[in-house]
């Protein structure tokens, strides 16, 4: 008897594991605002899993660092915080994070908060921590290198936490080489040249972003995607100037001077 009730327990939790993945936000999903990107992962990215961000080149650690505040802030849902975790080295590293740069991306810094951890082994254990409150939105634990206590059963530690709560969380791996986790999906970032506005004010961010793993399907995809500020989405870049409207059925005339430039 003894027996049976031990795995009629067992049983028991299993469907309530499945039925908490199968309701709720941990199903739901959240998008960018690119509509091609939205569109190749079937109309979002999931929410309550744990996502993969990287830059390959240390060059690159702030576009990609930047890349996962912003899916953070979209993956959060209404109301809810957003919890950074890293570690003292991380901070040596790049810097502390700065409030006002948050507010220029369009974000609030109030519903921001920031954890340091002394080393990665305590970083790994709040992320764990955190990731099973359900009252957080999202979470972006911050790795640099390859922590040699981020295995592959650490990161499903972190995944499993995910799930349950809802929670989104972005694992950002910076000046990194691949190695095995559970992410559902994994991203590579580097940085793209901003074109000025008007009056050569500062442009839109930009970012060139690769999918380079995704548990729910095909991966491959390459996008360059432009950061609104005033509707904090993901677009397609707009040109920062009008466009000459060609005249339809005329050929182009360019001027003889022009060609002799371009091929000379």
């Amino acid at each position: 008897m003894r027996e049976s009730a031990d795995d009629l327990r067992g049983l028991r939790e299993c469907v309530a594991r499945i039925e908490g993945r199968r309701g709720g936000e941990a199903t739901s999903s959240f998008t960018s605002g690119h509509p091609a990107l939205d569109a190749f992962l079937g109309g979002g990215m999931a929410r309550g899993r744990m996502h993969e961000v990287g830059a390959r080149e240390v060059d690159d650690a702030s576009q990609a660092t930047a890349f996962a505040a912003l899916l953070a802030w979209r993956a959060r849902g209404t109301g809810k915080a957003m919890l950074w975790l890293r570690t003292e080295e991380a901070e040596r590293r790049s810097g502390r994070i700065y409030a006002p740069g948050i507010t220029e991306l369009g974000l609030d810094p109030a519903t921001l908060v920031l954890g340091r951890m002394p080393d990665d082994v305590a970083l790994l254990r709040g992320a764990a921590d955190a990731a099973r409150c359900s009252g957080l939105g999202a979470i972006v634990v911050e790795c640099w290198r390859n922590p040699r206590a981020l295995d592959l059963t650490a990161s499903r530690r972190l995944a499993l936490a995910a799930e349950r709560s809802g929670a989104t969380l972005l694992l950002l791996r910076i000046d990194a080489t691949p190695d095995a986790t559970v992410a559902h999906t994994r991203w590579s970032v580097r940085a793209a040249p901003s074109v000025a506005l008007a009056a050569n004010a500062p442009g839109h961010p930009l970012f060139d972003v690769e999918l380079l793993r995704s548990r729910a399907g095909p991966a491959g995809g390459v996008w360059r995607m432009e950061w609104s500020r005033d509707e904090q989405t993901f677009r397609e870049p707009t040109f920062p100037r009008p466009l000459v409207r060609l005249p339809a059925g005329r050929p182009l005339a360019i001027p003889v001077g022009a060609l002799r430039r371009v091929a000379g």
